[in-house]
């Protein structure tokens, strides 16, 4: 019955949304260079929002997944110019690189939320400011220019003309290929694995769980380091389309990947949520953004919009707790 409420819900915005687009933008939503557009916005920030849902259904948050990306973005263009590789080999030291990076910093998030007790609303805050500020000082200030081939085709390349074509697309961003891979890794650890149950289980009772035998500590740090390196994923992604790192990159991400996540039927107070759930709300979003930008809503107004679907998701999910508890 859960699920049949969950699915109708979903459809119901689906609807709402359709009509929106049908009314504001005349066609202009289909038109193949828009909706490229729309596939590539939705792959980065569906990328990172895979690895929030792991800190979420913990009952944590990691406000620091924005600034991440400008800082592993700053330190993978500076790797790009400085390794004496090329081609898949670049990328794959590249993208180590900026795996470090983010998995570093993923660590010292939940370092203090582990050995301390401290909210980790304040430790993600710390990082999102240091972590911002650590890419403008390595940069300068100014975006890093990168020049490789393999770059840009995982950037703006296209891959699966054919099944491209049955869209009018010329093909299937490359990036996106990269996207799907994240969800269904993500998605299977979270789901069939023990580490996943671990994780729900904390989200759930973290008491229970540590008294079941399950390591909190462990288990907390690793989804921190997931989501930062989710972060240096879509980061590699972004700097391979615009063929530079910039500090600037990823300003505003983390409020838009929490909405993704919370849309997507992940409780902010743990226990629950899906992978496949997050990535319908970083769908949701995703055309939601489209469709005001088409019709040329202005950006302020943009984020009163986003900050209404958070909060209404909120009090979606309180009255789904009350309803069912």
């Amino acid at each position: 019955m859960r699920a049949w409420i969950r699915y109708a819900v979903v459809a119901a915005v689906l609807v709402v949304l359709l009509a929106l687009v049908a009314y504001f933008t005349r066609g202009a939503f289909l038109d193949p260079g828009n909706l490229i557009n729309v596939l590539r916005q939705i792959t980065y920030n569906a990328i990172l929002a895979a690895g929030q849902t792991f800190v979420i259904i913990t009952a944590g948050i990691d406000l620091s997944v924005g600034s991440l990306v400008s800082l592993c973005g700053v330190v993978m263009a500076m790797a790009a110019n400085a390794l004496p590789f090329h081609g898949v080999a670049l990328v794959a030291a590249v993208l180590v690189v900026g795996a470090l990076v983010g998995g570093f910093a993923g660590f010292v998030n939940a370092l203090p939320v582990v050995r301390l007790g401290l909210p980790p609303f304040i430790t993600t805050l710390a990082m999102m400011l240091m972590a911002r500020g650590l890419a403008y000082k390595l940069s300068h200030g100014r975006p890093i220019p990168v020049n490789s081939d393999a770059f840009n085709t995982i950037g703006i390349g296209f891959t699966l003309q054919g099944l491209g074509h049955l869209f009018k697309l010329p093909g299937i961003p490359v990036a996106v290929l990269w996207m799907a891979v994240v969800l269904i890794v993500s998605g299977v650890v979270l789901a069939r694995t023990r580490f996943g149950r671990y994780v729900y289980a904390i989200g759930g009772n973290i008491e229970a769980a540590r008294l079941a035998g399950i390591p909190n500590r462990r288990v907390i740090t690793a989804v921190y380091v997931i989501s930062g390196i989710c972060a240096a994923i879509a980061s590699l992604l972004l700097m391979a389309r615009f063929q530079s790192g910039s500090p600037q990159t990823g300003f505003g991400f983390e409020l838009t990947v929490i909405a993704a996540v919370v849309v997507g039927g992940t409780s902010l107070f743990g226990g629950s949520g899906t992978i496949a759930g997050t990535f319908v709300g970083a769908l949701l979003i995703g055309v939601l953004n489209n469709v005001m930008n088409l019709a040329n809503v202005e950006s302020y107004t943009q984020d009163i919009a986003l900050g209404a679907v958070i909060l209404l998701a909120l009090i979606l999910d309180q009255v789904r707790k009350r309803i069912w508890s």
